[in-house]
């Protein structure tokens, strides 16, 4: 499953910004992987914390083949030292066994959690060990799909805006004008910032001042 998003995203996006619109005519449709599930995929984004790409795909994938399934039953069901075993540290192993109770206990509802707004899941998955707001707006822009998701604490979000309008600097005010224009499709422009600070875009150069010893 990709984010979905299509052409009146896309027009609209570029009628606000034509320096964004360049962007999306030169990068063309972005496919993102999503997870629906939001039990595992809050586990796996705090499986992901502070670890590479390659690292998390790496956990997860042991988790898959021992466990079968990553739900609330599954984590419950294993001891401390198999969780461990997989990779992970004692306080990320102790954050996910701590949701998965609550989750078992009915103290955290998975399912009540789709109807609420993005401030207030923000809140709720805030609320949980290990999970911070940058971790939260990621679970709601990758699982629950939420269209206006722009993260001021995401730093290529920060390195895609300064590499699109040459800025050396984004601090909240620069940030806010930029997630007003975008809005109500800050997560379509989000994809597209991220692509940019990931390289796609021959030339592009990041225009923060460079770090002196």
């Amino acid at each position: 499953m990709y984010f979905q998003y299509g052409e009146t995203e896309i027009e609209y996006l570029k009628s606000r910004d034509k320096k964004l619109a360049e962007v999306i005519d030169k990068i063309g449709h972005i496919d993102r992987k999503t997870d629906k599930d939001l039990f595992s995929s809050v586990v796996h984004h705090i499986v992901g914390q502070q670890i590479s790409t390659k690292a998390q795909a790496t956990i997860w994938k042991r988790m898959n083949d021992e466990l079968g399934e990553i739900n609330a039953m599954t984590i419950c069901g294993a001891e401390i030292e198999k969780l461990q075993s997989f990779g992970m540290t004692y306080r990320k192993v102790e954050y996910i066994k701590d949701f998965a109770g609550k989750v078992q206990e009915g103290t955290f509802e998975l399912e009540g959690i789709w109807e609420k707004s993005d401030e207030e899941v923000i809140k709720e998955l805030s609320a949980l060990k290990g999970i911070g707001k940058w971790t939260a707006e990621m679970i709601l822009l990758f699982c629950m799909e939420r269209p206006d998701i722009l993260s001021y604490d995401d730093l290529a979000i920060q390195r895609g805006l300064r590499m699109v309008y040459h800025h050396r600097k984004i601090d909240k005010k620069l940030f806010e004008k930029y997630r007003r224009r975008y809005s109500p499709y800050g997560s379509v422009a989000s994809l597209y910032l991220w692509a940019v600070a990931g390289g796609a875009i021959e030339g592009m150069k990041d225009f923060a001042p460079k770090k002196t010893r």
